[in-house]
Protein backbone atom coordinates (compact mmCIF):
# COMPACT_ATOMS: atom_id res chain seq x y z
CA UNK A 1 0.00 0.00 0.00
CA UNK A 2 1.20 3.33 -0.90
CA UNK A 3 0.59 5.95 1.80
CA UNK A 4 0.98 9.85 1.30
CA UNK A 5 1.72 11.81 4.69
CA UNK A 6 0.67 15.50 4.73
CA UNK A 7 1.64 17.97 7.55
CA UNK A 8 4.66 18.45 9.35
CA UNK A 9 6.89 15.23 10.55
CA UNK A 10 7.04 16.06 14.20
CA UNK A 11 8.31 13.19 17.08
CA UNK A 12 4.74 11.25 17.35
CA UNK A 13 3.42 11.16 12.92
CA UNK A 14 6.97 9.81 12.61
CA UNK A 15 6.27 7.35 14.98
CA UNK A 16 2.92 6.42 13.07
CA UNK A 17 4.92 6.62 9.85
CA UNK A 18 7.15 3.95 10.98
CA UNK A 19 4.30 1.87 12.23
CA UNK A 20 2.81 1.97 8.69
CA UNK A 21 6.15 0.95 6.98
CA UNK A 22 6.41 -1.67 9.92
CA UNK A 23 2.81 -3.06 8.33
CA UNK A 24 4.39 -3.07 4.74
CA UNK A 25 3.06 0.90 3.31
CA UNK A 26 5.38 2.75 0.78
CA UNK A 27 5.36 6.04 3.25
CA UNK A 28 6.09 9.46 0.91
CA UNK A 29 5.93 13.15 2.72
CA UNK A 30 4.55 16.63 1.88
CA UNK A 31 4.04 19.50 4.56
CA UNK A 32 1.22 21.35 2.36
CA UNK A 33 -1.98 20.17 1.21
CA UNK A 34 -1.39 21.47 -2.37
CA UNK A 35 1.79 19.72 -2.41
CA UNK A 36 0.08 16.72 -2.20
CA UNK A 37 -2.17 17.51 -4.58
CA UNK A 38 0.24 18.43 -6.97
CA UNK A 39 2.46 15.10 -6.41
CA UNK A 40 -0.80 13.32 -7.29
CA UNK A 41 -1.50 14.97 -10.29
CA UNK A 42 2.35 14.35 -10.91
CA UNK A 43 1.25 10.65 -10.85
CA UNK A 44 3.06 10.04 -7.70
CA UNK A 45 -0.38 7.88 -6.57
CA UNK A 46 -1.41 7.29 -2.97
CA UNK A 47 -3.63 4.57 -1.69
CA UNK A 48 -4.56 6.49 1.02
CA UNK A 49 -3.29 9.99 2.48
CA UNK A 50 -2.42 10.47 6.04
CA UNK A 51 -3.27 14.33 6.93
CA UNK A 52 -2.89 16.36 10.20
CA UNK A 53 -5.82 17.47 11.45
CA UNK A 54 -5.05 20.99 11.44
CA UNK A 55 -4.39 21.25 7.74
CA UNK A 56 -7.88 22.16 5.83
CA UNK A 57 -9.03 18.57 5.21
CA UNK A 58 -11.97 19.98 3.22
CA UNK A 59 -9.71 22.34 0.48
CA UNK A 60 -7.58 19.05 -0.04
CA UNK A 61 -10.40 16.63 -1.01
CA UNK A 62 -12.20 19.19 -2.71
CA UNK A 63 -8.76 20.59 -4.75
CA UNK A 64 -8.55 16.26 -5.55
CA UNK A 65 -11.92 16.01 -6.41
CA UNK A 66 -11.26 19.00 -9.05
CA UNK A 67 -8.46 16.99 -10.41
CA UNK A 68 -10.81 13.80 -10.18
CA UNK A 69 -8.20 12.18 -8.10
CA UNK A 70 -10.02 10.14 -5.12
CA UNK A 71 -7.83 8.45 -2.38
CA UNK A 72 -9.58 8.15 1.00
CA UNK A 73 -8.15 10.81 3.90
CA UNK A 74 -7.69 9.83 7.36
CA UNK A 75 -6.65 12.57 9.80
CA UNK A 76 -4.70 12.21 12.47
CA UNK A 77 -2.68 14.40 15.36
CA UNK A 78 -1.81 15.10 19.29
CA UNK A 79 -4.03 16.88 21.67
CA UNK A 80 -6.99 16.62 19.42
CA UNK A 81 -10.11 17.01 21.03
CA UNK A 82 -13.73 14.96 20.38
CA UNK A 83 -14.47 18.05 18.54
CA UNK A 84 -11.51 18.52 16.30
CA UNK A 85 -11.59 14.79 15.80
CA UNK A 86 -15.11 15.05 14.59
CA UNK A 87 -14.56 18.30 12.41
CA UNK A 88 -12.08 16.26 10.43
CA UNK A 89 -14.95 13.44 10.14
CA UNK A 90 -17.03 16.26 8.73
CA UNK A 91 -14.45 17.34 6.33
CA UNK A 92 -14.33 14.17 4.94
CA UNK A 93 -11.81 11.66 6.71
CA UNK A 94 -12.82 8.78 7.07
CA UNK A 95 -11.17 7.97 10.59
CA UNK A 96 -9.31 9.48 12.78
CA UNK A 97 -6.17 8.28 14.62
CA UNK A 98 -4.72 9.74 17.34
CA UNK A 99 -1.18 10.58 18.43
CA UNK A 100 0.83 8.79 20.12
CA UNK A 101 -0.45 6.07 17.93
CA UNK A 102 -1.07 2.56 18.96
CA UNK A 103 0.41 -0.15 16.52
CA UNK A 104 -2.93 -2.66 16.04
CA UNK A 105 -4.92 0.66 15.53
CA UNK A 106 -2.38 1.85 12.36
CA UNK A 107 -2.45 -1.68 11.43
CA UNK A 108 -6.70 -1.93 11.42
CA UNK A 109 -7.27 1.67 9.76
CA UNK A 110 -4.78 1.27 6.94
CA UNK A 111 -6.21 -2.27 6.11
CA UNK A 112 -10.18 -1.10 6.64
CA UNK A 113 -9.73 2.29 4.82
CA UNK A 114 -7.25 1.41 2.19
CA UNK A 115 -9.42 -2.00 2.15
CA UNK A 116 -5.72 -3.46 0.49
CA UNK A 117 -5.82 -6.85 2.28
CA UNK A 118 -7.84 -8.66 -0.03
CA UNK A 119 -6.00 -12.37 0.02
CA UNK A 120 -7.35 -15.12 -2.59
CA UNK A 121 -9.44 -17.42 0.00
CA UNK A 122 -10.90 -20.72 -1.60
CA UNK A 123 -11.74 -24.04 -0.73
CA UNK A 124 -13.76 -25.09 -4.02
CA UNK A 125 -12.65 -27.44 -6.87
CA UNK A 126 -14.24 -25.21 -8.90
CA UNK A 127 -12.59 -21.71 -8.17
CA UNK A 128 -9.43 -23.80 -7.09
CA UNK A 129 -8.78 -25.00 -10.85
CA UNK A 130 -9.01 -20.99 -12.08
CA UNK A 131 -6.21 -20.15 -9.46
CA UNK A 132 -4.20 -22.96 -10.82
CA UNK A 133 -4.77 -21.62 -14.24
CA UNK A 134 -3.61 -18.02 -12.64
CA UNK A 135 -0.99 -19.33 -11.19
CA UNK A 136 0.33 -20.16 -14.72
CA UNK A 137 0.23 -17.58 -16.56
CA UNK A 138 0.84 -14.73 -13.39
CA UNK A 139 4.46 -14.45 -13.89
CA UNK A 140 4.14 -14.25 -17.78
CA UNK A 141 4.18 -10.36 -19.93
CA UNK A 142 0.51 -11.87 -21.62
CA UNK A 143 -2.97 -9.71 -21.10
CA UNK A 144 -5.23 -11.42 -18.92
CA UNK A 145 -9.32 -11.11 -19.23
CA UNK A 146 -11.03 -11.86 -16.26
CA UNK A 147 -14.52 -12.24 -16.80
CA UNK A 148 -17.74 -13.31 -14.54
CA UNK A 149 -21.11 -11.97 -12.98
CA UNK A 150 -20.77 -8.78 -11.06
CA UNK A 151 -19.47 -9.38 -7.42
CA UNK A 152 -17.66 -12.72 -7.66
CA UNK A 153 -14.00 -11.24 -6.88
CA UNK A 154 -12.42 -10.00 -10.55
CA UNK A 155 -10.39 -7.24 -8.95
CA UNK A 156 -9.46 -9.82 -6.32
CA UNK A 157 -8.20 -12.17 -8.59
CA UNK A 158 -6.27 -9.30 -11.05
CA UNK A 159 -4.47 -8.17 -7.55
CA UNK A 160 -3.77 -11.69 -6.82
CA UNK A 161 -2.02 -11.79 -10.50
CA UNK A 162 -0.08 -8.77 -9.50
CA UNK A 163 1.02 -10.12 -6.50
CA UNK A 164 2.43 -13.36 -8.51
CA UNK A 165 3.72 -11.39 -11.14
CA UNK A 166 7.59 -10.33 -12.20
CA UNK A 167 6.01 -7.18 -11.54
CA UNK A 168 4.80 -7.52 -7.69
CA UNK A 169 7.23 -4.54 -6.07
CA UNK A 170 5.87 -1.67 -8.74
CA UNK A 171 2.40 0.00 -9.11
CA UNK A 172 -1.02 -1.54 -9.49
CA UNK A 173 -3.49 0.97 -10.55
CA UNK A 174 -7.29 0.10 -11.38
CA UNK A 175 -9.38 2.04 -13.24
CA UNK A 176 -13.17 1.57 -13.58
CA UNK A 177 -14.34 2.17 -17.01
CA UNK A 178 -17.58 2.06 -16.15
CA UNK A 179 -17.71 4.86 -13.40
CA UNK A 180 -15.99 7.79 -15.33
CA UNK A 181 -17.79 9.37 -18.20
CA UNK A 182 -16.43 8.86 -21.49
CA UNK A 183 -15.47 12.85 -21.91
CA UNK A 184 -13.29 12.28 -18.91
CA UNK A 185 -12.21 8.80 -19.21
CA UNK A 186 -9.47 9.43 -21.97
CA UNK A 187 -7.78 12.30 -19.79
CA UNK A 188 -7.80 9.99 -16.68
CA UNK A 189 -6.48 7.06 -18.55
CA UNK A 190 -3.48 8.79 -20.92
CA UNK A 191 -3.00 12.08 -19.10
CA UNK A 192 -3.09 16.20 -20.11
CA UNK A 193 -1.13 18.70 -21.13
CA UNK A 194 -2.04 22.41 -19.38
CA UNK A 195 -4.35 23.68 -21.58
CA UNK A 196 -5.36 21.39 -23.81
CA UNK A 197 -8.56 22.05 -22.38
CA UNK A 198 -10.83 24.11 -20.11
CA UNK A 199 -9.75 23.49 -16.82
CA UNK A 200 -6.82 21.83 -17.64
CA UNK A 201 -5.23 24.18 -15.33
CA UNK A 202 -1.34 21.92 -15.53
CA UNK A 203 -0.04 18.71 -16.88
CA UNK A 204 -1.84 15.67 -15.67
CA UNK A 205 -0.23 11.96 -15.44
CA UNK A 206 -2.57 9.63 -16.67
CA UNK A 207 -3.28 5.83 -15.22
CA UNK A 208 -0.75 4.53 -17.78
CA UNK A 209 2.40 6.51 -16.57
CA UNK A 210 1.33 5.90 -13.23
CA UNK A 211 1.05 2.06 -13.49
CA UNK A 212 4.80 2.41 -15.42
CA UNK A 213 6.92 -0.54 -14.60
CA UNK A 214 3.47 -1.95 -12.74
CA UNK A 215 0.10 -3.48 -13.81
CA UNK A 216 -2.77 -1.63 -14.98
CA UNK A 217 -6.25 -2.98 -14.37
CA UNK A 218 -9.22 -1.67 -16.74
CA UNK A 219 -12.36 -3.02 -15.10
CA UNK A 220 -15.55 -3.01 -17.02
CA UNK A 221 -13.83 -2.47 -20.04
CA UNK A 222 -16.99 -3.32 -21.84
CA UNK A 223 -18.03 0.06 -21.35
CA UNK A 224 -15.48 2.22 -22.86
CA UNK A 225 -16.37 4.06 -25.96
CA UNK A 226 -15.52 3.00 -29.27
CA UNK A 227 -13.22 6.00 -30.29
CA UNK A 228 -11.08 5.32 -26.87
CA UNK A 229 -10.81 1.43 -27.50
CA UNK A 230 -8.84 2.02 -30.40
CA UNK A 231 -6.59 4.54 -28.72
CA UNK A 232 -6.24 1.91 -25.98
CA UNK A 233 -5.50 -0.47 -28.88
CA UNK A 234 -2.14 1.56 -30.02
CA UNK A 235 -0.91 1.85 -26.04
CA UNK A 236 -1.07 -1.99 -25.94
CA UNK A 237 0.04 -2.79 -29.15
CA UNK A 238 2.96 -0.32 -29.52
CA UNK A 239 3.71 0.55 -26.10
CA UNK A 240 3.22 4.46 -26.48
CA UNK A 241 0.42 6.56 -25.62
CA UNK A 242 -0.59 10.27 -26.07
CA UNK A 243 -1.65 12.35 -23.52
CA UNK A 244 -4.64 14.92 -24.14
CA UNK A 245 -2.93 17.83 -26.14
CA UNK A 246 0.24 16.56 -26.26
CA UNK A 247 2.98 16.86 -29.44
CA UNK A 248 5.23 13.38 -28.61
CA UNK A 249 4.29 9.79 -27.58
CA UNK A 250 5.25 8.65 -24.10
CA UNK A 251 6.27 5.21 -23.93
CA UNK A 252 4.94 2.79 -21.43
CA UNK A 253 5.73 -0.47 -19.87
CA UNK A 254 2.93 -1.78 -18.00
CA UNK A 255 0.75 -5.23 -18.03
CA UNK A 256 -2.98 -5.10 -18.78
CA UNK A 257 -5.55 -6.61 -17.16
CA UNK A 258 -9.09 -6.17 -17.90
CA UNK A 259 -12.52 -7.44 -16.60
CA UNK A 260 -16.30 -7.50 -17.97
CA UNK A 261 -19.14 -9.00 -16.60
CA UNK A 262 -20.49 -8.97 -19.94
CA UNK A 263 -20.47 -11.13 -22.71
CA UNK A 264 -17.58 -9.42 -24.94
CA UNK A 265 -18.19 -11.82 -28.30
CA UNK A 266 -21.76 -10.86 -27.84
CA UNK A 267 -20.63 -7.04 -27.66
CA UNK A 268 -18.18 -7.72 -31.06
CA UNK A 269 -21.58 -9.13 -32.70
CA UNK A 270 -23.43 -6.17 -32.05
CA UNK A 271 -20.54 -3.68 -32.91
CA UNK A 272 -20.08 -2.13 -29.33
CA UNK A 273 -16.64 -3.71 -29.12
CA UNK A 274 -13.38 -4.15 -31.25
CA UNK A 275 -12.66 -7.33 -32.27
CA UNK A 276 -9.32 -6.95 -32.73
CA UNK A 277 -9.02 -4.89 -29.06
CA UNK A 278 -10.53 -7.98 -27.54
CA UNK A 279 -8.05 -10.53 -28.98
CA UNK A 280 -4.92 -8.28 -27.58
CA UNK A 281 -7.06 -8.48 -24.44
CA UNK A 282 -7.99 -12.00 -24.48
CA UNK A 283 -4.19 -13.71 -24.36
CA UNK A 284 -5.50 -15.57 -21.33
CA UNK A 285 -9.44 -15.96 -20.26
CA UNK A 286 -9.75 -16.80 -16.18
CA UNK A 287 -13.77 -17.02 -15.91
CA UNK A 288 -14.65 -16.63 -12.20
CA UNK A 289 -17.54 -19.19 -11.18
CA UNK A 290 -20.67 -17.54 -9.37
CA UNK A 291 -20.44 -18.48 -5.67
CA UNK A 292 -23.53 -20.49 -6.14
CA UNK A 293 -21.20 -22.35 -8.58
CA UNK A 294 -18.84 -23.02 -5.87
CA UNK A 295 -20.71 -23.79 -2.69
CA UNK A 296 -17.23 -24.78 -1.07
CA UNK A 297 -15.94 -20.96 -0.85
CA UNK A 298 -19.08 -19.68 0.92
CA UNK A 299 -18.44 -21.34 4.42
CA UNK A 300 -14.44 -20.26 4.22
CA UNK A 301 -14.98 -16.65 3.05
CA UNK A 302 -17.55 -16.17 5.81
CA UNK A 303 -15.32 -16.74 8.70
CA UNK A 304 -12.51 -14.46 6.77
CA UNK A 305 -15.44 -11.74 6.62
CA UNK A 306 -16.06 -12.19 10.23
CA UNK A 307 -12.97 -11.95 11.38
CA UNK A 308 -11.97 -8.89 9.03
CA UNK A 309 -14.75 -6.78 10.35
CA UNK A 310 -14.72 -7.55 13.86
CA UNK A 311 -11.24 -6.36 13.59
CA UNK A 312 -12.49 -3.60 11.81
CA UNK A 313 -15.45 -2.58 14.18
CA UNK A 314 -13.10 -3.65 17.65
CA UNK A 315 -15.75 -6.15 18.66
CA UNK A 316 -14.70 -9.48 19.94
CA UNK A 317 -14.40 -12.07 16.93
CA UNK A 318 -17.69 -14.90 17.36
CA UNK A 319 -17.93 -18.24 15.66
CA UNK A 320 -20.56 -18.93 13.22
CA UNK A 321 -23.25 -21.10 14.41
CA UNK A 322 -23.99 -24.25 13.07
CA UNK A 323 -27.91 -22.88 11.85
CA UNK A 324 -26.08 -20.33 10.22
CA UNK A 325 -23.66 -22.10 8.58
CA UNK A 326 -26.27 -24.71 6.83
CA UNK A 327 -28.32 -21.10 5.55
CA UNK A 328 -25.52 -19.61 4.17
CA UNK A 329 -24.87 -22.48 2.56
CA UNK A 330 -28.38 -22.98 1.12
CA UNK A 331 -28.36 -19.42 -0.34
CA UNK A 332 -27.97 -18.80 -3.59
CA UNK A 333 -26.25 -15.38 -3.58
CA UNK A 334 -27.51 -13.94 -6.55
CA UNK A 335 -24.57 -10.84 -5.39
CA UNK A 336 -21.93 -13.52 -5.03
CA UNK A 337 -19.12 -12.73 -2.70
CA UNK A 338 -19.97 -8.93 -2.59
CA UNK A 339 -22.98 -9.77 -0.99
CA UNK A 340 -21.91 -12.22 0.99
CA UNK A 341 -19.13 -9.84 2.71
CA UNK A 342 -21.71 -7.40 3.36
CA UNK A 343 -24.16 -10.15 5.02
CA UNK A 344 -21.27 -10.76 7.21
CA UNK A 345 -20.14 -7.27 7.94
CA UNK A 346 -24.35 -6.85 9.09
CA UNK A 347 -23.90 -10.42 10.78
CA UNK A 348 -20.88 -9.35 12.79
CA UNK A 349 -22.42 -5.63 13.98
CA UNK A 350 -26.13 -7.47 15.03
CA UNK A 351 -24.97 -10.69 16.53
CA UNK A 352 -24.97 -10.98 20.10
CA UNK A 353 -24.49 -13.90 21.62
CA UNK A 354 -21.62 -16.57 21.92
CA UNK A 355 -21.83 -16.79 18.27
CA UNK A 356 -23.40 -15.66 14.97
CA UNK A 357 -26.63 -17.34 14.80
CA UNK A 358 -28.98 -17.53 11.69
CA UNK A 359 -30.81 -14.40 12.73
CA UNK A 360 -27.82 -12.06 12.34
CA UNK A 361 -27.30 -12.81 8.84
CA UNK A 362 -29.88 -10.24 7.11
CA UNK A 363 -30.50 -9.64 3.18
CA UNK A 364 -30.26 -6.27 2.07
CA UNK A 365 -34.05 -5.51 2.25
CA UNK A 366 -33.62 -6.50 6.09
CA UNK A 367 -34.82 -10.32 5.89
CA UNK A 368 -33.47 -12.89 7.41
CA UNK A 369 -31.91 -16.12 5.61
CA UNK A 370 -34.12 -19.17 5.52
CA UNK A 371 -33.05 -21.67 8.24
CA UNK A 372 -30.26 -23.98 7.38
CA UNK A 373 -32.60 -26.89 7.49
CA UNK A 374 -34.29 -25.23 4.09
CA UNK A 375 -37.84 -26.43 3.25
CA UNK A 376 -37.58 -29.73 4.42
CA UNK A 377 -38.63 -29.00 7.60
CA UNK A 378 -42.17 -27.87 8.74
CA UNK A 379 -41.37 -24.74 10.21
CA UNK A 380 -39.69 -23.71 6.45
CA UNK A 381 -42.61 -25.10 4.64
CA UNK A 382 -45.18 -22.72 7.02
CA UNK A 383 -42.58 -19.85 6.83
CA UNK A 384 -42.96 -20.59 2.74
CA UNK A 385 -45.83 -20.66 2.54
CA UNK A 386 -46.54 -17.40 4.74
CA UNK A 387 -43.83 -15.95 2.82
CA UNK A 388 -45.70 -16.88 -0.89
CA UNK A 389 -49.04 -15.30 0.46
CA UNK A 390 -47.15 -12.48 1.36
CA UNK A 391 -45.49 -11.95 -1.67
CA UNK A 392 -48.76 -12.44 -3.71
CA UNK A 393 -50.51 -9.78 -1.65
CA UNK A 394 -47.68 -7.88 -2.01
CA UNK A 395 -47.54 -8.25 -6.04
CA UNK A 396 -51.15 -7.38 -6.17
CA UNK A 397 -50.47 -4.08 -4.03
CA UNK A 398 -47.90 -2.94 -6.26
CA UNK A 399 -49.80 -3.69 -9.20
CA UNK A 400 -52.19 -1.51 -8.23
CA UNK A 401 -49.79 1.32 -7.52
CA UNK A 402 -49.11 1.30 -10.79
CA UNK A 403 -52.64 1.89 -12.40
CA UNK A 404 -52.38 5.65 -13.36
CA UNK A 405 -48.38 5.93 -13.37
CA UNK A 406 -46.30 6.81 -16.62
CA UNK A 407 -44.08 4.68 -18.20
CA UNK A 408 -40.85 7.36 -17.01
CA UNK A 409 -42.52 7.16 -13.41
CA UNK A 410 -42.62 3.31 -13.20
CA UNK A 411 -38.51 2.87 -14.97
CA UNK A 412 -37.77 5.71 -12.06
CA UNK A 413 -39.43 3.41 -9.14
CA UNK A 414 -37.39 0.16 -10.72
CA UNK A 415 -34.45 1.75 -11.22
CA UNK A 416 -33.97 3.52 -7.54
CA UNK A 417 -35.62 -0.03 -5.76
CA UNK A 418 -33.10 -1.97 -7.57
CA UNK A 419 -29.98 0.69 -6.74
CA UNK A 420 -31.30 0.45 -3.42
CA UNK A 421 -31.45 -3.00 -3.07
CA UNK A 422 -27.90 -3.63 -4.18
CA UNK A 423 -26.85 -0.96 -1.88
CA UNK A 424 -26.18 1.79 -4.21
CA UNK A 425 -23.65 -0.54 -5.88
CA UNK A 426 -24.50 0.94 -9.69
CA UNK A 427 -22.68 -1.98 -11.67
CA UNK A 428 -24.46 -4.54 -9.71
CA UNK A 429 -28.35 -2.76 -10.46
CA UNK A 430 -27.19 -2.56 -14.03
CA UNK A 431 -26.66 -5.94 -14.44
CA UNK A 432 -29.98 -7.16 -12.76
CA UNK A 433 -31.98 -4.24 -14.88
CA UNK A 434 -30.33 -5.70 -17.98
CA UNK A 435 -29.22 -2.04 -18.73
CA UNK A 436 -25.36 -0.43 -19.06
CA UNK A 437 -23.89 1.11 -16.61
CA UNK A 438 -23.46 4.06 -19.26
CA UNK A 439 -27.39 4.27 -19.83
CA UNK A 440 -28.20 3.53 -15.42
CA UNK A 441 -25.43 6.63 -15.32
CA UNK A 442 -27.56 9.08 -17.55
CA UNK A 443 -30.90 7.97 -16.36
CA UNK A 444 -29.48 8.91 -12.16
CA UNK A 445 -28.16 12.25 -13.72
CA UNK A 446 -31.77 12.89 -14.81
CA UNK A 447 -32.86 12.04 -11.53
CA UNK A 448 -30.72 14.23 -9.39
CA UNK A 449 -31.03 17.17 -12.17
CA UNK A 450 -34.96 16.88 -11.03
CA UNK A 451 -34.01 16.80 -7.36
CA UNK A 452 -34.12 12.93 -6.66
CA UNK A 453 -32.44 11.65 -3.55
CA UNK A 454 -30.13 8.85 -5.06
CA UNK A 455 -28.96 5.73 -2.79
CA UNK A 456 -25.07 6.39 -2.88
CA UNK A 457 -22.86 3.80 -3.47
CA UNK A 458 -21.91 1.15 -0.50
CA UNK A 459 -25.03 2.26 1.22
CA UNK A 460 -28.86 1.47 1.47
CA UNK A 461 -29.48 4.92 2.66
CA UNK A 462 -30.90 7.55 0.43
CA UNK A 463 -28.41 10.53 -0.33
CA UNK A 464 -28.08 13.27 -2.32
CA UNK A 465 -26.35 13.05 -5.75
CA UNK A 466 -24.22 15.08 -7.29
CA UNK A 467 -22.91 13.01 -9.92
CA UNK A 468 -23.83 10.16 -10.59
CA UNK A 469 -21.29 7.28 -11.34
Amino acid sequence: MRLLVVGRLSGQLATAVKMAMAHGAKVQHVERADQATEQLRRGQGADLLMVDYRIDIAALIAANDAERIHVPVVACGVDADAKEAADAIRAGAKEFIPLPPDAELIAAVLSAVADDERPMISADPAMKSVIQLADQVARSEASILITGESGVGKEVMARYLHSSSRRADKAFISVNCAAIPDNLLESELFGHEKGAFTGAVARRIGKFEEADGGTLLLDEISEMDARLQAKLLRAIQERVIDRVGGSKPVPVNIRIIATSNRDLAKAVAEGTFREDLLYRLNVVNLRLPSLRERPGDIAVLADHFVKKYAAANGVPPRAIGPEARRALVAHRWPGNVRELENAMHRAVLLASGSEIDVDAIRLPDGRPLLGGDGASTPAASTYDAGVAGQAAQAADAVTRSFVGQTVAEMEKTLILDTLSHCLGNRTHAATILGISIRTLRNKLNEYADQGTPIPAPQSGVAAAYGAAG
